[in-house]
């Protein structure tokens, strides 16, 4: 049987901690690299998924994200109105926005890539590479049991 106090610590741990703190430096380590200052680790993410492939969909970046479709539009708002963003009436389904990067969003691509890649080296520090196969898997299973 699993020792309810450690289940209510992790609990608390999985469901903000960690993720919080990540983004909260992540967000830092984009500031100091001269990325738009009001950037979001939330905006980053829609960001990331756009340097992968352009033209999604809100509902896909909403898929993407596991965001709710008002989020979606909240976060790509923002994006546009930094100039990094633009939407574009799809064709297919005159519904539906396809996202797509904007000159000055496609050049913060190498710069983004590398403030994550940092922020993830710093949260990281010390933890052994078997133990983050552990906890990937073991994270991994908790995300398919509530999926």
């Amino acid at each position: 049987m699993i020792n309810m106090e450690i289940t209510d610590e992790f609990f608390s741990f999985l469901s903000g901690k960690a993720s919080t703190a990540i983004s909260r430096r992540l967000q830092r380590n984009l500031k100091v690299t001269g990325m738009p200052c009001c950037m979001t680790s939330e905006q980053w993410s829609i960001m990331y998924h756009l340097w992968q492939e352009e033209g999604l969909t809100q509902q896909e970046l909403a898929h993407f994200t596991y965001r709710d479709k008002p989020s979606i539009t909240r976060l790509i708002n923002n994006l546009e109105k930094l100039g990094l963003v633009i939407r574009v009436n799809d064709k297919q389904d005159r519904r539906s926005n396809l996202i797509y990067l904007t000159k000055e969003g496609r050049k913060m691509k190498d710069v983004g890539l590398e403030q994550a890649k940092k922020t993830l080296y710093e949260a990281l520090e010390g933890v052994e590479e078997e133990n983050l196969v552990i906890a990937q898997q073991i994270l991994g299973r908790i995300f398919q049991n509530l999926k």
